[in-house]
């Protein structure tokens, strides 16, 4: 059913609300799709989307606190925590006191993280290419592009 409405939202050309609602209603379907497979897969890992992402996030910038993974990430600071924790108690990460500030922590990730972040990417890639593999790469470039513009703020009227 849900294909049905999606269509029927979609081919309302006279009505832009109407088609505006279909389109955000595909993204959202398209995000399902996209992170329920990424879950599953990494599931044996221990780990799922968010984890990953964190235990990359480490990867790329090396040690932070919790804060800086807030703003990098986007994830609220609630989740946040408990996503440390959790990753903390799968032995994945560890905190450690911050030489500059003794009452702030830094979120490193341990040996076993490292080597789980290694299969994780393994586990990413076979699975964005059952994904996005049906796209040209320039297509997959468009995609990304159009993605940003959607999510970037619009740019100050001149």
């Amino acid at each position: 059913m849900l294909d049905d409405l999606l269509e029927r939202l979609l081919s309302e050309a006279a009505d832009p609300a109407t088609r505006h609602v279909g389109l955000g209603m595909l993204l959202a379907r398209a995000h399902n799709t996209s992170r329920g497979a990424m879950n599953r897969a990494l599931r044996p890992l221990g780990i799922d989307v968010r984890g990953y992402t964190m235990l990359l996030t480490l990867r790329t910038y090396g040690p932070s606190s919790q804060r800086r993974l807030i703003d990098m990430t986007g994830i609220d600071k609630s989740t946040m925590v408990r996503l440390i924790d959790e990753l903390e108690h799968a032995g994945l990460v560890r905190r450690e006191r911050t030489p500059q500030d003794r009452r702030a922590y830094s979120v490193t990730p341990t040996p076993e993280g490292e080597r789980v972040l290694a299969e994780a990417r393994e586990i990413a890639a076979d699975v964005g290419e059952r994904i996005f593999g049906r796209f040209r790469p320039d297509e997959r470039d468009q995609l990304a592009a159009l993605l940003r513009r959607l999510v970037e703020p619009p740019a100050p009227a001149g």
